[in-house]
């Protein structure tokens, strides 16, 4: 049997492997899901992907599976709990980020009807389907991510640059940037919205 070609920037962990191969690229709706990430790609700022990936089962555990319900009643107690915590980044401004975002995610909710409506209206509530033959080619920003970056800092969001952005929107499938000899390219390319 043949081995599967993935995208160049899979390493062999087996953690990074199984994300690659059944989350990233692939478009999400789901509100709860779309908040995990945008935090998650905020504590990744200055540090690699597979060390957020690590630490992603401590964060739900301790973030209540990243329920903004939950985390806006957070107080001072939760928030020195949280930076406590070996199990994640303890870094003050990105855990009091995570307050933060999920307040400006009810005020996204109330708008717009849910954070998946507000997210994917960036992309027409569609997938933008690239084709790199290269990780190296696909960029680290665009137009589109200065654009949501810009929004979400209006609407009292952080942790969400230009580059946060477009890591997030390759995350959660509103960009397939999948390279074109990835077996996974033509799976989410021809993912049925």
């Amino acid at each position: 049997m043949k081995p599967k070609i993935r995208c160049n920037w899979v390493t062999d962990d087996p953690l990074y492997i199984h994300y690659h191969d059944t989350e990233w690229g692939v478009p999400t709706f789901d509100d709860r899901l779309l908040f995990e990430f945008l935090v998650l790609e905020g504590m990744q700022a200055g540090l690699s992907w597979i060390t957020v990936l690590k630490k992603r089962e401590n964060y739900r555990a301790c973030l209540d599976n990243f329920n903004p319900k939950k985390i806006i009643h957070y107080d001072q107690k939760k928030l020195a709990a949280l930076m406590a915590n070996p199990g994640i980044i303890r870094n003050r401004l990105k855990i009091e980020s995570i307050l933060r975002n999920a307040k400006a995610y009810f005020e996204v909710e109330r708008e717009f009807g849910s954070f998946s409506n507000y997210i994917w209206q960036f992309t027409q509530g569609k997938p933008i389907k690239n084709a790199w033959k290269h990780s190296k080619f696909a960029p680290a920003t665009n137009d589109i991510s200065d654009k949501f970056s810009k929004d979400l800092k209006k609407r009292g969001f952080n942790f969400v640059g230009s580059t946060i952005c477009y890591a997030f929107m390759q995350a959660v499938g509103m960009v397939n940037d999948h390279t074109v000899g990835c077996f996974r390219y033509q799976e989410v390319k021809t993912t049925d919205l």
